[in-house]
């Protein structure tokens, strides 16, 4: 019995996929559709590059709950500037360097100035609010058309959204599984004295995931406006949620050192966009969306801590059978 719960729980992102899948697949015949799972995987882009970034953070223990703040004030620079008459290399570099600035804001609070970070993305996410309502005078933005083209662009038919998806989690994964800097991530992530003490740049390697996770924000903001091709005041709010549930039902750990980008957070941002996918394809009442987002919440948290928990017992039991012998 312990045995197929351990399954179960190892398994579980698959599972609820599968069975999202399933179900909107036997409600609706559109679901499966080639130009639903194409629009399926442009919708999920943003996400799942906002959630690879937001892995970074959690793999050392961390939160990010700025990141739709990020991306507020990113399309707000963005949007001023295209409006202004600048061209569209100068907005998508401003809203980079906007996304990679508060990353490095973040991460002076919490690696330099040794706030919590819970506490400092907090403040930063009503700050990067209030700034963007500040530059946007709570006022929607309509962008040039040259935007929208972003997310209508092909290479060889495939579109660039899934494209800059695919790429950033490319090189995420590879920067995880295959290279120094990742191993020493989850290395903090798994005990942070024993991590400085094995002489590892504790607080750099702090501050280099919160930039690395604005970083993400903004290339994210870059999808979701070239899918949306406006800016409202609300633009990106409860973001953060999204990219936490993703990456944790991908078997992200909110306890640090355990998680992977591919297949797990991609898998998690996946599940996420396809339940409000198949709910504007049934025809769902609206107000039910934000009780399902909760439950997808509750049960990512659920899933992470009965991980979390048999990997507890687990190690009682390795250390137990040591002491013995």
């Amino acid at each position: 019995m312990k045995r197929i719960s351990h399954v179960l729980v190892d398994w579980s992102s698959l599972i609820l996929f599968v069975l999202v899948l399933g179900v909107f697949g036997t409600l609706s015949s559109k679901f499966f559709t080639w130009v639903n799972l194409e629009n399926l995987l442009v919708q999920s882009s943003a996400t799942a590059v906002i959630a690879t970034g937001m892995t970074f953070v959690l793999l050392t223990a961390g939160v990010d709950l700025s990141v739709g703040a990020i991306m507020f004030i990113a399309a707000a620079i963005a949007g001023k500037l295209l409006l202004a008459g600048f061209n569209l290399p100068v907005a998508l570099f401003a809203i980079i360097s906007a996304g990679v600035l508060c990353g490095a804001i973040n991460a002076l609070l919490i690696a330099r100035l040794k706030i919590v970070a819970f506490i400092a993305t907090l403040a930063t996410l009503y700050a990067g609010r209030g700034f963007g309502l500040w530059i946007t005078q709570t006022r929607a933005m309509n962008l040039p058309e040259v935007f929208l083209q972003i997310g209508t662009t092909r290479f060889g038919g495939i579109p660039l959204p899934i494209i800059v998806f695919a790429a950033t989690v490319m090189v995420a994964h590879y920067t995880l599984s295959r290279t120094p800097f990742g191993r020493q991530l989850y290395a903090l992530g798994g005990n942070v004295e024993a991590a400085r003490k094995a002489g590892l740049k504790v607080n750099l390697l702090l501050a280099s995931v919160y930039i690395i996770c604005g970083f993400c924000a903004a290339v994210g903001c870059i999808l979701s406006l070239a899918q949306l091709g406006a800016v409202s005041p609300t633009f990106g709010t409860n973001r953060e949620f999204a990219a936490i549930a993703a990456a944790v039902l991908g078997g992200t750990s909110l306890f640090g050192g355990r998680g992977k980008v591919f297949p797990g957070t991609v898998l998690g941002a996946l599940l996420i966009q396809s339940v409000e996918n198949g709910l504007v394809i049934i025809n769902a009442d609206p107000y039910l969306y934000p009780l399902v987002t909760s439950a997808i919440i509750f049960i990512a948290v659920f899933i992470d801590s009965t991980r979390q928990h048999f990997l507890t017992r687990a190690m009682r039991r390795k250390i137990f059978v040591e002491e013995r012998v």
